[in-house]
Protein backbone atom coordinates (compact mmCIF):
# COMPACT_ATOMS: atom_id res chain seq x y z
CA UNK A 1 0.00 0.00 0.00
CA UNK A 2 1.25 3.46 -1.02
CA UNK A 3 0.35 5.38 2.15
CA UNK A 4 -0.37 9.08 1.69
CA UNK A 5 -1.44 11.84 4.03
CA UNK A 6 -4.98 13.23 3.87
CA UNK A 7 -3.87 16.46 2.14
CA UNK A 8 -1.91 14.50 -0.52
CA UNK A 9 -5.02 12.43 -1.30
CA UNK A 10 -7.11 15.64 -1.46
CA UNK A 11 -4.84 17.09 -4.17
CA UNK A 12 -5.11 13.91 -6.28
CA UNK A 13 -8.88 13.63 -5.72
CA UNK A 14 -9.44 17.27 -6.75
CA UNK A 15 -7.43 16.80 -9.96
CA UNK A 16 -9.52 13.71 -10.78
CA UNK A 17 -12.88 15.28 -9.84
CA UNK A 18 -12.24 18.46 -11.85
CA UNK A 19 -12.61 16.43 -15.08
CA UNK A 20 -16.16 15.26 -14.32
CA UNK A 21 -18.12 17.88 -12.36
CA UNK A 22 -19.49 21.34 -13.16
CA UNK A 23 -17.23 24.28 -12.38
CA UNK A 24 -19.62 25.54 -9.69
CA UNK A 25 -19.70 22.08 -8.02
CA UNK A 26 -15.90 21.83 -8.07
CA UNK A 27 -15.69 25.32 -6.58
CA UNK A 28 -18.12 24.37 -3.76
CA UNK A 29 -16.07 21.22 -2.98
CA UNK A 30 -12.81 23.22 -2.93
CA UNK A 31 -14.27 25.78 -0.54
CA UNK A 32 -15.47 23.11 1.93
CA UNK A 33 -12.06 21.42 1.76
CA UNK A 34 -10.10 24.66 2.33
CA UNK A 35 -12.36 26.01 5.10
CA UNK A 36 -13.17 22.82 7.01
CA UNK A 37 -11.46 19.57 6.02
CA UNK A 38 -7.81 20.59 5.58
CA UNK A 39 -7.66 22.55 8.88
CA UNK A 40 -9.03 19.47 10.69
CA UNK A 41 -7.23 16.56 8.98
CA UNK A 42 -3.94 17.90 7.58
CA UNK A 43 -0.97 15.65 8.48
CA UNK A 44 -3.23 12.69 9.31
CA UNK A 45 -2.59 9.35 7.58
CA UNK A 46 -5.56 7.48 9.02
CA UNK A 47 -8.94 9.24 9.21
CA UNK A 48 -10.83 7.18 11.79
CA UNK A 49 -14.46 7.22 12.90
CA UNK A 50 -13.44 8.75 16.25
CA UNK A 51 -11.68 11.66 14.49
CA UNK A 52 -14.67 12.28 12.22
CA UNK A 53 -17.10 12.13 15.16
CA UNK A 54 -14.96 14.68 17.06
CA UNK A 55 -14.90 16.87 13.94
CA UNK A 56 -18.73 16.80 13.77
CA UNK A 57 -19.16 17.71 17.46
CA UNK A 58 -16.61 20.56 17.11
CA UNK A 59 -18.46 21.97 14.09
CA UNK A 60 -21.79 21.79 15.94
CA UNK A 61 -20.24 23.70 18.85
CA UNK A 62 -19.00 26.32 16.36
CA UNK A 63 -22.63 26.86 15.32
CA UNK A 64 -22.68 25.04 11.96
CA UNK A 65 -26.04 23.50 11.08
CA UNK A 66 -26.44 19.74 10.74
CA UNK A 67 -27.16 20.20 7.03
CA UNK A 68 -23.90 22.11 6.47
CA UNK A 69 -21.91 19.47 8.36
CA UNK A 70 -23.58 16.66 6.38
CA UNK A 71 -22.58 18.44 3.15
CA UNK A 72 -18.95 18.53 4.38
CA UNK A 73 -19.11 14.83 5.30
CA UNK A 74 -20.31 13.92 1.78
CA UNK A 75 -17.12 15.49 0.38
CA UNK A 76 -14.96 13.85 3.07
CA UNK A 77 -16.40 10.40 2.29
CA UNK A 78 -15.83 10.88 -1.45
CA UNK A 79 -12.17 11.71 -0.75
CA UNK A 80 -11.74 8.71 1.55
CA UNK A 81 -13.42 6.33 -0.95
CA UNK A 82 -11.04 7.62 -3.64
CA UNK A 83 -8.08 7.04 -1.28
CA UNK A 84 -9.16 3.43 -0.63
CA UNK A 85 -9.75 2.75 -4.35
CA UNK A 86 -6.29 4.06 -5.27
CA UNK A 87 -4.64 2.01 -2.51
CA UNK A 88 -3.59 5.02 -0.39
CA UNK A 89 -5.82 4.15 2.59
CA UNK A 90 -7.29 1.09 4.29
CA UNK A 91 -11.09 0.79 4.05
CA UNK A 92 -12.84 1.92 7.24
CA UNK A 93 -16.55 2.09 8.03
CA UNK A 94 -17.39 5.57 9.31
CA UNK A 95 -20.78 5.91 10.96
CA UNK A 96 -21.23 9.36 12.47
CA UNK A 97 -23.98 10.20 14.98
CA UNK A 98 -25.74 13.56 15.33
CA UNK A 99 -27.62 14.79 18.40
CA UNK A 100 -31.39 14.46 17.93
CA UNK A 101 -32.96 17.61 16.49
CA UNK A 102 -36.10 18.14 18.52
CA UNK A 103 -37.51 21.04 16.54
CA UNK A 104 -38.41 20.74 12.89
CA UNK A 105 -37.54 23.86 10.93
CA UNK A 106 -40.72 25.39 9.51
CA UNK A 107 -40.59 26.55 5.91
CA UNK A 108 -41.10 30.34 5.88
CA UNK A 109 -43.77 31.52 3.46
CA UNK A 110 -45.83 34.61 2.73
CA UNK A 111 -49.39 34.67 4.03
CA UNK A 112 -52.02 34.73 1.26
CA UNK A 113 -52.80 38.39 2.05
CA UNK A 114 -49.16 39.46 1.89
CA UNK A 115 -48.66 37.53 -1.35
CA UNK A 116 -51.68 39.31 -2.87
CA UNK A 117 -50.32 42.68 -1.64
CA UNK A 118 -46.94 42.14 -3.33
CA UNK A 119 -48.55 40.98 -6.58
CA UNK A 120 -50.92 43.96 -6.64
CA UNK A 121 -48.02 46.31 -5.89
CA UNK A 122 -45.99 44.95 -8.84
CA UNK A 123 -49.00 45.34 -11.15
CA UNK A 124 -49.38 49.01 -10.20
CA UNK A 125 -45.62 49.80 -9.88
CA UNK A 126 -44.13 47.99 -12.86
CA UNK A 127 -40.36 47.72 -13.20
CA UNK A 128 -38.39 44.84 -14.71
CA UNK A 129 -36.85 44.08 -11.28
CA UNK A 130 -40.35 43.93 -9.74
CA UNK A 131 -41.51 41.67 -12.57
CA UNK A 132 -38.88 39.12 -11.48
CA UNK A 133 -40.47 38.92 -8.01
CA UNK A 134 -43.89 38.41 -9.62
CA UNK A 135 -42.44 35.62 -11.81
CA UNK A 136 -40.98 33.86 -8.74
CA UNK A 137 -44.36 33.97 -6.97
CA UNK A 138 -46.11 32.60 -10.09
CA UNK A 139 -43.51 30.02 -11.14
CA UNK A 140 -41.35 29.12 -8.12
CA UNK A 141 -38.00 30.00 -9.73
CA UNK A 142 -34.80 30.04 -7.70
CA UNK A 143 -32.98 33.39 -7.52
CA UNK A 144 -30.18 32.28 -9.88
CA UNK A 145 -32.75 31.02 -12.38
CA UNK A 146 -34.72 34.28 -12.51
CA UNK A 147 -31.47 36.29 -12.82
CA UNK A 148 -30.46 34.12 -15.82
CA UNK A 149 -33.87 34.39 -17.53
CA UNK A 150 -33.86 36.06 -20.98
CA UNK A 151 -36.96 37.12 -22.93
CA UNK A 152 -36.50 34.23 -25.39
CA UNK A 153 -37.01 31.83 -22.45
CA UNK A 154 -40.60 33.11 -22.13
CA UNK A 155 -42.84 31.69 -24.86
CA UNK A 156 -46.13 33.59 -24.78
CA UNK A 157 -47.57 31.57 -27.71
CA UNK A 158 -47.34 28.23 -25.93
CA UNK A 159 -47.65 29.94 -22.51
CA UNK A 160 -44.52 28.51 -20.87
CA UNK A 161 -41.32 29.69 -19.17
CA UNK A 162 -38.29 27.57 -20.13
CA UNK A 163 -35.84 27.26 -17.24
CA UNK A 164 -32.45 26.08 -18.49
CA UNK A 165 -29.80 28.35 -16.90
CA UNK A 166 -28.72 29.78 -13.58
CA UNK A 167 -26.37 32.59 -12.55
CA UNK A 168 -24.19 32.26 -9.49
CA UNK A 169 -21.11 33.80 -7.95
CA UNK A 170 -18.59 31.08 -7.14
CA UNK A 171 -15.39 31.03 -5.09
CA UNK A 172 -12.35 30.04 -7.12
CA UNK A 173 -9.26 28.87 -5.24
CA UNK A 174 -6.12 29.02 -7.40
CA UNK A 175 -2.59 28.76 -6.06
CA UNK A 176 -3.84 29.27 -2.53
CA UNK A 177 -5.54 32.54 -3.53
CA UNK A 178 -9.33 32.97 -3.30
CA UNK A 179 -11.37 35.12 -5.64
CA UNK A 180 -14.97 35.14 -6.84
CA UNK A 181 -16.44 34.92 -10.34
CA UNK A 182 -19.96 35.22 -11.71
CA UNK A 183 -20.84 32.30 -14.00
CA UNK A 184 -23.89 31.29 -16.05
CA UNK A 185 -24.39 27.54 -16.02
CA UNK A 186 -27.03 24.81 -16.26
CA UNK A 187 -29.29 24.67 -13.16
CA UNK A 188 -28.88 22.63 -9.98
CA UNK A 189 -29.73 19.22 -11.55
CA UNK A 190 -31.16 17.84 -14.81
CA UNK A 191 -34.66 17.96 -13.23
CA UNK A 192 -34.21 21.71 -12.78
CA UNK A 193 -34.30 22.13 -16.57
CA UNK A 194 -38.06 22.45 -16.92
CA UNK A 195 -41.08 24.13 -18.52
CA UNK A 196 -43.46 26.06 -16.26
CA UNK A 197 -46.90 27.19 -17.48
CA UNK A 198 -47.38 30.97 -17.29
CA UNK A 199 -50.22 32.06 -14.98
CA UNK A 200 -52.95 34.11 -16.70
CA UNK A 201 -52.21 37.41 -14.87
CA UNK A 202 -48.49 37.07 -15.56
CA UNK A 203 -49.18 36.37 -19.24
CA UNK A 204 -51.31 39.53 -19.43
CA UNK A 205 -48.35 41.53 -18.10
CA UNK A 206 -45.72 39.94 -20.34
CA UNK A 207 -47.55 39.70 -23.71
CA UNK A 208 -47.32 43.43 -24.63
CA UNK A 209 -43.65 43.53 -23.51
CA UNK A 210 -42.68 40.60 -25.72
CA UNK A 211 -43.65 42.60 -28.81
CA UNK A 212 -41.04 45.28 -28.11
CA UNK A 213 -38.18 43.69 -26.15
CA UNK A 214 -34.95 42.21 -27.49
CA UNK A 215 -35.25 38.40 -27.06
CA UNK A 216 -31.61 37.97 -26.02
CA UNK A 217 -31.83 40.59 -23.23
CA UNK A 218 -32.13 39.56 -19.58
CA UNK A 219 -35.62 39.99 -18.14
CA UNK A 220 -34.56 41.64 -14.85
CA UNK A 221 -32.42 44.33 -16.47
CA UNK A 222 -33.97 44.37 -19.98
CA UNK A 223 -30.39 44.70 -21.23
CA UNK A 224 -27.53 42.49 -22.45
CA UNK A 225 -26.02 42.60 -18.94
CA UNK A 226 -27.59 40.40 -16.23
CA UNK A 227 -27.93 41.26 -12.55
CA UNK A 228 -26.33 38.83 -10.14
CA UNK A 229 -28.20 37.11 -7.28
CA UNK A 230 -26.52 39.13 -4.50
CA UNK A 231 -27.58 42.45 -6.09
CA UNK A 232 -31.11 41.18 -6.72
CA UNK A 233 -31.42 39.83 -3.17
CA UNK A 234 -30.53 43.29 -1.80
CA UNK A 235 -33.12 44.90 -4.09
CA UNK A 236 -35.75 42.43 -2.85
CA UNK A 237 -34.91 43.17 0.82
CA UNK A 238 -35.33 46.91 0.25
CA UNK A 239 -38.68 46.37 -1.49
CA UNK A 240 -39.99 44.13 1.31
CA UNK A 241 -38.97 46.76 3.87
CA UNK A 242 -40.66 49.49 1.83
CA UNK A 243 -43.88 47.43 1.71
CA UNK A 244 -43.62 46.77 5.47
CA UNK A 245 -43.57 42.99 4.93
CA UNK A 246 -42.37 40.46 7.52
CA UNK A 247 -38.72 39.46 7.00
CA UNK A 248 -38.61 36.61 4.49
CA UNK A 249 -35.61 35.24 2.58
CA UNK A 250 -35.83 35.52 -1.22
CA UNK A 251 -36.15 31.71 -1.35
CA UNK A 252 -39.39 32.20 0.62
CA UNK A 253 -41.02 33.35 -2.66
CA UNK A 254 -40.36 29.88 -4.09
CA UNK A 255 -41.64 28.29 -0.86
CA UNK A 256 -44.77 30.48 -1.11
CA UNK A 257 -45.42 29.30 -4.69
CA UNK A 258 -45.06 25.64 -3.64
CA UNK A 259 -47.24 26.10 -0.54
CA UNK A 260 -50.04 27.78 -2.57
CA UNK A 261 -49.89 24.85 -5.04
CA UNK A 262 -50.22 22.30 -2.20
CA UNK A 263 -53.04 24.33 -0.59
CA UNK A 264 -54.86 24.27 -3.95
CA UNK A 265 -54.77 20.43 -3.84
CA UNK A 266 -52.36 20.10 -6.79
CA UNK A 267 -50.96 16.56 -6.87
CA UNK A 268 -47.54 16.29 -5.25
CA UNK A 269 -45.78 14.83 -8.28
CA UNK A 270 -46.81 17.82 -10.43
CA UNK A 271 -45.62 20.30 -7.75
CA UNK A 272 -42.31 18.41 -7.56
CA UNK A 273 -41.84 18.65 -11.37
CA UNK A 274 -42.76 22.39 -11.39
CA UNK A 275 -40.14 23.06 -8.70
CA UNK A 276 -37.49 20.99 -10.51
CA UNK A 277 -36.87 18.75 -7.49
CA UNK A 278 -34.84 15.61 -8.23
CA UNK A 279 -37.35 13.46 -6.38
CA UNK A 280 -40.83 13.76 -4.91
CA UNK A 281 -39.62 13.05 -1.35
CA UNK A 282 -37.87 16.47 -1.30
CA UNK A 283 -41.23 18.12 -2.04
CA UNK A 284 -43.10 16.00 0.51
CA UNK A 285 -40.57 16.64 3.28
CA UNK A 286 -40.55 20.39 2.65
CA UNK A 287 -44.19 21.22 2.04
CA UNK A 288 -46.57 18.42 2.99
CA UNK A 289 -47.29 18.74 6.70
CA UNK A 290 -50.93 17.89 7.50
CA UNK A 291 -52.61 20.34 9.89
CA UNK A 292 -54.88 19.31 12.77
CA UNK A 293 -58.01 19.63 10.61
CA UNK A 294 -56.63 17.20 8.04
CA UNK A 295 -55.54 14.80 10.78
CA UNK A 296 -59.05 14.82 12.34
CA UNK A 297 -60.60 14.19 8.91
CA UNK A 298 -58.23 11.25 8.38
CA UNK A 299 -59.11 9.64 11.75
CA UNK A 300 -62.87 10.19 11.07
CA UNK A 301 -62.58 8.51 7.67
CA UNK A 302 -60.77 5.58 9.22
CA UNK A 303 -63.61 5.11 11.73
CA UNK A 304 -66.25 5.36 8.98
CA UNK A 305 -64.75 2.27 7.35
CA UNK A 306 -65.08 0.40 10.68
CA UNK A 307 -68.73 1.32 11.06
Amino acid sequence: MDNKTFEEIVVLWQADKKQYVKRSTYSAYSLLIANHLLPAFTGINDVTEILVQDFVLTKLEQGLSQKSIKDILIVLKMILRYGVKQGYLEHREIDVKFPTERERQEVEVLSRNNQKRIMEYVQSHFTFMNLGIYICLCAGLRIGEVCALVWNDIDVESGVINVSKTIQRIYVIEGGEKHTEVIIDTPKSKNSIREIPIARDLLKMIKPLKKVVNGSFYVLTNSAQPTEPRTYRNYYKRLMKELDMPKLKFHGLRHSFATRCIESHCDYKTVSVLLGHSNISTTLNLYVHPNMEQKKKCVEQMFKTLR
